[in-house]
């Protein structure tokens, strides 16, 4: 076992601690990767609250890259030294849904005992399979992708989770076709990624909503044609009179119920919704399901954007080095894991793209 730094959460809703923990040598199928940047994600945070669940102590983060420092037995592909981009999507391969195409929905996802511990042999998770809050991780090899050399750490982790999710939820799980009107709620993180996302797929036009005018002026540097600012009264009359009908796409960016509850107002006959966002456990919205019905609108919940992780980051990390994909601008902010909880806590204000601890 080697010696690593983490950030540990001890207890829900309490700042994390730096401690050093053991962490075992790369298993059957697995790899070490030393950890180059780590995005801080919405999830961590709700995650982080207790609104998941888990059981302390844990170490989170999985928006993240890095360098391969050691190989498992049976994992040939994969160089020492090369950059990787790690996420928390670990598929079996085999089971209906990965040979159907959406391995996010695995539903024989390998399970194996945590790769951390403290000194004394307490367990430490590594939550959503990565905890890369740390300056090394465990993983599966399959949960990572090589990407070129030339792409920074600290760029390359936004692939890890924010961009798939938001760029493969209009492409993949929404199925946007040229031409179609789109309106995304919320412009962080998820939501700018969701915007690129329309821009690339051709849509007519793409309304961001959010409560903040800042960030609907961010929203049109990454490709909304237009914004409307949720905290006034019926903000989807707004989207409605812009777009001149409702929207063929709605695609909810945030993590609140209170978005689900509004997203149907702003879709047209045969819309859909494409849920990117994720509200704690246990919260609810509601909708009217003869409108639902009779207008032939849907609800399409999405995991990680559907993506086929070895299919769409390098398809994305060319879009980048061609210049069609913006990622360095949505950094907001540097930090080091020393200050990961002020990092949180300026991500949680909602003002930030994404905050990136960089090693």
């Amino acid at each position: 076992m080697s010696a690593i730094t983490a950030a540990v959460l001890t207890e829900f809703g309490q700042p994390m601690q730096i401690e050093t923990l053991k962490i075992v040598e790369p298993r059957s199928g697995e790899i070490a990767v030393e950890v180059k940047a780590v995005a801080v994600c919405h999830s961590d945070i709700a995650y982080a609250d207790g609104g998941f669940g888990g059981k302390v102590p844990l170490v989170l983060g999985h928006e993240a890259a890095g360098r391969v420092t050691a190989l498992g037995s049976g994992v040939a592909d994969l160089e020492i030294g090369q950059r990787v981009v790690m996420t928390l999507i670990r598929s079996c391969g085999a089971c209906a849904t990965c040979t159907g195409g959406k391995p996010t929905l695995c539903q024989s996802r390998p399970v194996h005992p945590t790769p951390l511990a403290r000194a004394d042999g307490t367990p430490v998770s590594a939550e959503m399979d990565c905890g890369a809050f740390a300056s090394q991780v465990v993983i599966q090899r399959n949960q990572c992708v090589a990407v070129p050399e030339a792409m920074p750490g600290e760029v390359a982790a936004l692939l890890g989770c924010g961009v798939i999710t938001g760029v493969g939820g209009v492409v993949n799980a929404g199925a946007l076709r040229p031409g179609e009107d789109v309106v995304v709620i919320g412009a962080g993180g998820v939501g700018l990624n969701a915007i690129q996302g329309a821009r690339l797929a051709g849509a007519r036009r793409i309304v961001a909503v959010d409560m903040n005018e800042e960030k609907l002026e961010i929203a049109r540097e990454f490709g909304a044609t237009d914004g409307v600012l949720a905290s006034g009264g019926k903000p989807w009359r707004e989207a409605m009179r812009t777009l001149g009908k409702g929207a063929d796409l709605v695609a909810v960016a945030v993590g609140a119920a209170a978005a689900y509850e509004a997203a149907p107002r702003y879709l047209g006959w045969g819309g859909r919704i494409v849920m990117l966002g994720l509200p704690h456990v246990g919260q609810s919205a509601s909708y009217e399901p003869f409108k639902t019905a009779y207008t032939g609108q849907s609800f399409l919940g999405s995991k990680m954007g559907d993506v086929v992780i070895a299919r769409d980051i390098p398809w994305m990390a060319d879009l980048w080095a061609q210049g069609r994909l913006k990622l360095e601008e949505l950094i907001s902010g540097r930090w080091e894991l020393g200050q990961i909880n002020e990092a949180i806590a300026d991500t949680r204000s909602g003002a930030a793209r994404r905050n990136v601890i960089v090693m």
